[in-house]
């Protein structure tokens, strides 16, 4: 998970020339590319870009056994979990992609069409670096999951000009974490990015935008659904189980705060919005478990 911090970290760079600009007045249309913030933006992305994949090989690979490149079946560990990761990840990268070109002034549908291939540009050099590692390698199941994350964003915009489905994010501690912290994490920042077992993701669906406006329902409120699992410490199936675990996998249905409703003429406070709608609000959840049950949180993160 070290990789993608990183690669998010590089979203967040790109993202500053949105703090140092005026702000476009709400429903305004550029009336051209600008080339000013369309060099500021490039020049923060190139150097940003150069960066990660320095840092990534001298961190993270540069001591690790190397062999040809390789492929990797991933696709039945942590109950896809890691998927759902990749997903969000390439789905925000490319959404800032987008907002960022849109802010540069280039046309409606090449902002879309170059924008969101960020999410797969920023992901696909971590798997090639895994390809030509030994005790791994390029995971096929990453690469279609970073892919999809991308198209999601792509088709929303094409097809309304806006994200009416959002992925989100939330986590929470599990005892998990001690019984294998060099895996799942010893601190909270860790334990955040490693545990699974504390991870649910989220599509967070705006249902107002679904229905006519002589409805008057609340766009504030979305409705969410989520994706989690738990009692994962090993992959490997009769280690768990001789912990006692049995891993299983849990679906959520919650109410959302659509935060995006509340953006203004602040910059700042936009900016804000924009970066915290990534995650999920606390609120009241039902839990469904795909080993029977189910479970009201009264307040689920």
């Amino acid at each position: 998970m070290f990789q993608y911090l990183l690669s998010f970290l590089l979203l967040v760079f790109s993202l500053q020339p949105l703090f140092a600009a005026s702000p476009l007045p709400p429903d305004s249309v550029e009336t051209g590319v600008n080339k000013k913030r369309l060099l500021v933006l490039g020049t923060g992305f190139g150097v940003g870009y150069a960066g990660m994949l320095y840092t990534l090989h001298h961190a993270w690979y540069k001591e690790q056994d190397r062999t040809s490149f390789h492929f990797f079946n991933d696709n039945h560990e942590w109950k896809q979990m890691d998927k759902a990761g990749h997903f969000w990840s390439a789905f925000h990268q490319s959404r800032a992609g987008i907002d960022l070109m849109r802010w540069a002034g280039l046309p409606d549908k090449k902002a879309i069409v170059y924008g969101g291939l960020v999410g797969v540009v920023l992901q696909t050099p971590i798997e090639i670096f895994d390809g030509f590692q030994s005790e791994y390698g390029a995971s096929v199941g990453d690469l279609v999951a970073n892919t999809v994350g991308s198209a999601a964003v792509v088709a929303q915009e094409l097809a309304w000009r806006e994200i009416r489905i959002m992925p989100k994010y939330s986590f929470h501690t599990t005892r998990y974490a001690a019984i294998r912290p060099n895996l799942l994490g010893s601190s909270l920042a860790e334990q955040a990015l490693k545990d699974y077992n504390g991870q649910t993701y989220w599509l967070s669906v705006d249902v107002g935008a679904f229905l006519a406006r002589e409805r008057r329902y609340p766009r504030w409120l979305n409705l969410a659904v989520g994706y989690g699992a738990e009692e994962m410490v090993y992959n490997h199936v009769p280690t768990n189980r001789a912990l006692g675990l049995h891993a299983y996998r849990q679906f959520y249905l919650s109410p959302d705060l659509n935060l995006l409703h509340f953006k203004g003429r602040n910059k700042l406070l936009n900016t804000a919005l924009y970066v915290l709608s990534i995650v999920k609000i606390p609120a009241p959840a039902l839990e469904f478990r795909s080993r029977g049950g189910i479970r009201f949180h009264p307040v689920y993160f």
